[in-house]
């Protein structure tokens, strides 16, 4: 089943090659929204490299076997510095151009910022409306490591907590609900990365009647939580990334003389030099397929 996406999208012919198929815009579309046929999801992509992120969410959609548009949207408050404005202008949509829009689903992406107050980020107050549009616009939110944390805190008041050392690897997972849908097909001990600086306390949520720990890491800490509508996930990890991710951000810290440890349980005999193994491939795009095929 194909992705629709804007046509001339970069990415488009690296999805291809890998035999995803992509359709561009109103491509044999009419005849699917006639029959009620297609999925349609908003990205908010807060990440620096855009088109990367394109690349991983578009993959995993791909894994559902759904007709499914994408709509990328952008925030009009900051201005993204990693990213050449023409691809910003030309492929994504700002809020104001879709909040009269319904759509099946929402991503939040993670951002660069979560050593700041929430409110000192520059588009905090945009992104707010748009989770609040969220609640009337998208059956399902699909909020992601920093979107995860914003949406807690907006959502329910649950703010985060800065920890000594980067939470940076791929670590264990154990199923606290394994009536949740998001983790059909999964066992304990499933594997999926973290990069991040901060962390969500697991006893903030468990104050909180509407929502349910569905997933956790002795390690890592609390992974997935569910609202009780089931129309709100917040995975604090990131099943999307590719193979070498954690390698590139690994390899620019080092680069920026920044303090960075090898990410853990990540590498070839934990050796830069022997490249990374994809240990959580499947799982990533287990949870992309569940969410669309059961929350969409």
């Amino acid at each position: 089943m194909p992705i629709y996406t804007k046509a001339g999208l970069p990415v488009n012919e690296i999805l291809r090659r890998e035999k995803i198929q992509i359709l561009e815009e109103l491509e044999n579309k009419n005849s699917l929204v006639e029959n009620n046929q297609i999925l349609e999801i908003a990205i908010l992509n807060l990440m620096p490299l855009k088109e990367d992120t394109e690349l991983q969410l578009l993959r995993k959609l791909s894994t559902s076997r759904k007709n499914i548009k994408v709509t990328f949207v952008n925030v009009t408050s900051y201005k993204c510095k990693t990213t050449a404005p023409e691809h910003m202008e030309r492929f994504y949509s700002t809020f104001e151009e879709i909040k009269n829009k319904y759509f099946n689903g929402l991503i939040i992406t993670g951002a660069p910022v979560e050593q700041m107050n929430f409110e000192e980020v520059d588009y905090w107050d945009e992104l707010t409306k748009i989770m609040k549009w969220s609640e009337e616009h998208a059956k399902s939110t699909l909020h992601i490591c920093w979107g995860a944390q914003a949406g807690l805190y907006y959502h329910y008041g649950i703010n985060k907590h800065l920890i000594p050392n980067k939470m940076f690897g791929v670590f264990e997972h154990k199923i606290d609900d394994n009536t949740s849908k998001i983790l059909y097909g999964f066992s304990n001990g499933f594997k999926a990365p973290h990069s991040r600086h901060t962390t969500i306390y697991k006893n903030d949520i468990e104050k909180i009647p509407e929502l349910n720990i569905i997933s956790e890491s002795d390690e890592a800490g609390v992974f997935i939580v569910e609202n009780n509508k089931k129309n709100q996930l917040f995975i604090t990890g990131h099943l999307e990334y590719a193979i070498d991710t954690l390698d590139k951000e690994y390899k620019r810290d080092l680069s920026k003389g920044l303090k960075i440890e090898i990410p853990e349980n990540y590498y070839l005999d934990n050796n830069p030099e022997k490249g990374p193994i994809f240990s959580w491939k499947e799982n990533g795009d287990r949870i992309y397929s569940n969410w669309v095929n059961y929350y969409l």
